[in-house]
Parts: structure tokens; sequence; C-alpha cells
């Protein structure tokens, strides 16, 4: 059975976290459609405001501590990002926008990018549209063509014909889970193993 890797940002600053609550929602949905399609799945959650200073000093230093590096390597080993950011003056918020300026930028071609979004009026949704899609564009990723906004209207509220919060949930983590079907372009191989030197000669000697 296949393994699919996928890492959720959640860039909430709350405890508990509206974009935490979205980003587990459809990290549950993701896993679940690509279970049912025969896949094994892994999902890694981040809570971004845990790693703030890390990130801030990495600017500083050029250097990442070893937890910040740990996460990085998450990112880039994986098949897919669930982003999740609250929405702060009309945009993403300073800490995810931080966290990705830290990754390297060709670390995220290819890979599928499920995009959410929480904020306190609908007037905000347009977020995902006007200023992450096209962050995710610059960096080479497959973005689903549904994201997923969340206002306070929408926790709690019944089905209304498809446009519940739940049912754009589950739309955007099917069109999540079809990317992550078949070869991951986005998938770092793996690192060359190093051999000790007799074992290499021991091999020549042994095709001759």
């Amino acid at each position: 059975m296949e393994t699919r890797r996928i890492t959720v940002l959640s860039a909430g600053l709350g405890v508990p976290s509206s974009s935490r609550l979205l980003a587990d929602q459809l990290a549950a949905s993701a896993e679940r459609q690509l279970s049912s399609a025969g896949y094994d799945v892994r999902v890694d959650v981040v809570e971004l405001r845990d790693l703030a200073v890390d990130i801030a000093n990495n600017f500083v230093t050029g250097y990442a501590a070893p937890r910040l590096a740990e996460v990085i390597a998450g990112v880039e080993a994986s098949d897919g990002l669930i982003a999740v950011t609250p929405v702060f003056s009309a945009s993403y918020s300073g800490l995810f926008k931080s966290f990705i300026d830290v990754l390297d930028p060709k670390s995220l071609d290819g890979k599928a990018v499920l995009l959410g979004a929480t904020g306190g009026t609908d007037r905000h949704q347009m977020v995902l549209d006007h200023a992450m899609r096209p962050l995710f564009s610059y960096l080479r990723t497959r973005i689903t063509a549904t994201g997923v906004f969340a206002g306070p209207q929408d926790w709690g509220t019944v089905d209304d014909g498809g446009s519940s919060l739940a049912g754009r949930i589950d739309r955007a983590a099917g069109e999540f889970a079809g990317l992550l079907t078949g070869t991951q372009p986005g998938r770092k191989p793996a690192p060359m193993q190093s051999l000790p030197f007799e074992q290499l000669l021991a091999g020549i000697s042994g095709n001759r």
C-alpha cells in the first residue's frame, strides 16, 4: 500500500483556534478519502505559533533551530500541504508568511496544496484567491480549485443544499486527494546512501 504524507500548517494564534479546527477537518476529510482510494495516510500537524520565536531567530541568524529544522524537513518530505491561516489586514498572517519565507522556495515545487482561511466576516473570504493562491502559484505548487473560508456563521450550521462548511470541506479535500493520487512530482527524493570504501571495492571485485 502506497503512503501519502500530508503536512498541515495552522497559523492560528488562539487556543482553541478556529484555524486549527478548520485545518483538522480538512485533514480528516482528505485522509478519509485517500484511505478509501487505497492509500495509507500520514498526517503531521504543525502549529506555527509554537515556532514563532524560532522563525524570528532564523531571519536574524540565518540558522534554523533544531525544532524548526525538523518541521522544514517534514514539509520538504511531504506529498501535500494543507495550509490554513487567519485573516489579518485582508491577507494571510505575518506568522504564516514568515514561515513560508524560511522555506527553500524550490522545496514546494510540484507539491499538492489545499488552502484554507478563517476570519470574522465573509468579506475576508477573497483572501484565498487574492493573497494565498498567488503566493503558492509563485512557489509552483499544484493548488486545488476549491479553497475553504470559514467565518463565525459557518460553525455549527446544518446542510443548506451543498454550501455548508462540511460540504465545502469535503469538496476541497476530494480535489486534494485527487492531486495526491499517482506519481507525486513534489516528493523530495530519498538521499543517496554512502557505502564504505571497502564495501564498494568488494562489489567492484565481485563483478569482474
